[in-house]
């Protein structure tokens, strides 16, 4: 058995938003290139991410909201027809184009999959190379560069498809998971630890709840302190509450490197990020776990860093 499932389809390349942006399809092409270039990808079982059914989205998101963002994109496709605008415009951060639709049921299909194959024993845990990013992503609002999300949707997926009692969300992108939060918010079952820059965007600050660590940490911060505050307040809390999977919001764009955070970590500092969660995984989960592309945005530094966290999940 292949340790690690690796994720991905080339519908996901064709979502975009306009020149400049950075949540841009070169993320994925980097990814790969990087991948290919350190022999990490030929150790990889390689799968195409297939397209999420509407009734397992509905798991994280409101009817009415899915609705409204799949009937934007069927008005964007008529305008372009007609010599109209190329992108649909959801907040200053976040647009769709006539690909988007398409990627996001990719994006969150890749998590479903991954969620199964790991649950049917075929792989350990998986990685999905997947955009658009989820995180950002509320019951009812998509932002951030964020439509559906990917991870929330997984988790409980894992929770009302596969009957487990308990799973834990880590998310360790330099912005707060805003999004998953606010599904996951009450929900016992899940239990979600995270650290993420603070003032920073989203600025409507967190929500909270009992089955929540989330750990706001200041600009500058380096990957040292917070080592010590995953060991100090993530290690704990998990242990105690066992998860029976773990899904990880992977965002890279706390690396130093990266211009959208002041944050200070290293590729390095993923790997043992990415050892801790796997420790724990081992002990209580059989090892499952499922991660999904988040944030990450210089684009060496995201490859570099991704590659750090597949080799801690592959073993090699």
């Amino acid at each position: 058995m292949n340790a690690t499932a690796y994720y991905t389809h080339a519908d996901c390349r064709k979502h975009e938003m306009g020149p400049g942006h950075p949540e841009c399809p070169e993320r994925l092409d980097a990814i790969e290139d990087h991948l290919l270039m350190t022999g990490v990808g030929d150790a990889l079982d390689r799968r195409e991410a297939p397209l999420a059914s509407l009734g397992d989205i509905e798991l994280g998101h409101d009817r009415m909201m899915i609705a409204a963002i799949r009937g934007l994109g069927d008005q964007l496709a008529d305008d372009l027809n007609a010599g109209g605008p190329q992108y649909a415009q959801l907040d200053p951060d976040t647009a769709l184009n006539v690909h988007t639709w398409n990627a996001m049921l990719r994006a969150a299909g890749a998590s479903l999959a991954a969620t199964d194959a790991v649950m049917a024993g075929e792989v350990e845990n998986a990685f999905c190379a997947v955009r658009p990013p989820g995180h950002h992503a509320c019951h009812d609002k998509a932002m951030g560069f964020c439509f559906f999300n990917n991870v929330a949707i997984a988790a409980k997926y894992a929770l009302e498809r596969h009957g487990l009692k308990r799973v834990a969300i880590v998310d360790f992108d330099v912005h707060h998971g805003n999004g998953t939060e606010d599904i996951i918010r009450g929900d016992d079952r899940i239990l979600m630890v995270s650290f993420f820059q603070h003032p920073f965007y989203p600025h409507g600050g967190m929500q909270g709840g009992d089955n929540m660590v989330n750990i706001p940490v200041a600009a500058y911060t380096k990957g040292l302190a917070v080592r010590e505050m995953i060991e100090a307040l993530w290690i704990p809390r998990l242990e105690a509450f066992k998860p029976q999977m773990i899904f990880i919001s992977a965002g890279f764009d706390a690396h130093r490197d990266d211009d959208l955070g002041q944050l200070g970590l290293t590729e390095q500092d993923y790997a043992w990020i990415t050892q801790r969660i796997k420790d724990v995984a081992k002990r209580h989960a059989g090892g499952r776990i499922v991660s999904s592309l988040e944030g990450g945005y210089n684009l060496k530094a995201l490859a570099r860093s991704v590659e750090a966290h597949i080799r801690v999940l592959a073993d090699l």
